[in-house]
């Protein structure tokens, strides 16, 4: 059996390139680094909370690319910066891309922009169970390395259960892609890691990292660790 893979989301800040640093000491495959933006329509309580205490403390786009800078030189794992389109917008698109790249982006996740809007602009396409067939195989299609499979309608956060709608979306998924699919939104405990990762072949851990990040870095590595244990059937 394939290793399964585990990504980590953490929000860019001061702290971050340390907080990743753990993360993967700790077993994460991919560090995704979460660029705040004012209003998330994804993001739930946490996220939003983390974000707006980024922002607070001058996390604007250049700052978060300076993160994103000091973390690859860190670490050698892929790091996608998530965002949103309006910071795009603002800081201009081929800009941003190009940035991004140069400060050390394996791809980009932009959370709002749908696929087949902007298709030059390579990135991981995000699908839900609301998504159409027709919408999941264009995802597909555009998708860079990996299809990300939203568990459930709604905002990020931890859950009690990992979402019913799950094997319905993967079946689809698979129908359409040879891609990797990697599952996120809801899932924060060992648990929920090694239910999901029996129909997908990564999982997304957002949330609840970045509330353990605030207990500091030697408490996120243990944490991640569990989860990479529960993925490896240990």
């Amino acid at each position: 059996m394939s290793r399964k893979t585990l990504v980590v989301y953490l929000m860019a800040g001061r702290e971050t390139p340390v907080l990743a640093e753990a993360a993967v000491d700790g077993g994460a495959d991919i560090v995704e680094l979460g660029f705040p933006f004012s209003d998330p329509l994804a993001d739930g309580p946490v996220i939003r909370r983390a974000g707006e205490r980024a922002l607070a403390h001058g996390m604007r786009t250049a700052a978060c690319l300076g993160c994103l800078a000091e973390t690859r030189s860190r670490l050698d794992v892929p790091l996608i910066p998530m965002t949103y389109a309006s910071l795009f917008e603002a800081y201009g698109w081929e800009r941003l891309e190009s940035d991004a790249s140069a400060a050390g982006a394996t791809s980009l996740i932009v959370a709002d922009l749908p696929a087949g809007e902007r298709p030059a602009l390579r990135r991981v396409q995000l699908v839900a169970p609301t998504s159409t067939d027709e919408r999941l195989r264009l995802a597909a299609e555009e998708t860079d390395g990996w299809l990300y499979l939203v568990t459930l309608t709604g905002t990020t956060g931890a859950r009690t259960d990992v979402s019913s709608q799950l094997p319905a979306l993967v079946e689809r998924a698979r129908s359409v892609t040879q891609a990797r699919l990697y599952a996120g939104f809801g899932i924060s405990t060992p648990d929920h890691a090694r239910s999901t990762a029996e129909l997908v072949d990564g999982i997304v851990v957002g949330s609840r990292a970045v509330e353990v990040a605030e207990e500091g870095p030697d408490a996120l590595r243990a944490y991640v660790a569990s989860l990479r244990a529960a993925l490896d059937g240990r």
